[in-house]
């Protein structure tokens, strides 16, 4: 029985990758290239500031889920790219999709 369970939650694990993945490729993509500024900042460089703010998994998809549902100059934390690119415009995300976009960007290694 163990092992069934075992199975499930990779294969519930997996699902979710593949959501954050499809919700990442078919949203973000169009200003953040994986690993090239041109219209924003790249997902690699984003992620990594992030990343040295907010090392815990929870902590770094909290912040960047809640930041992108209101984005606002006060709270970024890429300060230069706002000047560079202007603020990100607030986007019809619900919490749930953004929690799931800001897991795959944790967990993802932009290459």
């Amino acid at each position: 029985m163990s092992k069934l369970f075992i199975l499930f939650t990779l294969f519930v694990n997996m699902l979710q990758a593949d959501e954050g993945e499809l919700l990442f490729q078919g949203n973000c993509v169009t200003c953040h290239h994986k690993t090239r500024s041109i219209s924003a900042p790249s997902m690699k460089e984003v992620k990594a500031v992030y990343l040295s703010a907010f090392i815990e998994k929870k902590d770094f998809v909290h912040y960047m889920s809640e930041w992108v549902l209101q984005p606002n100059k006060g709270s970024a934390m890429m300060n230069e790219a706002v000047k560079k690119y202007s603020l990100m415009p607030q986007l019809a995300f619900e919490k749930d999709v953004l929690n799931e976009i800001a897991t795959y960007i944790y967990q993802t290694d932009f290459k």
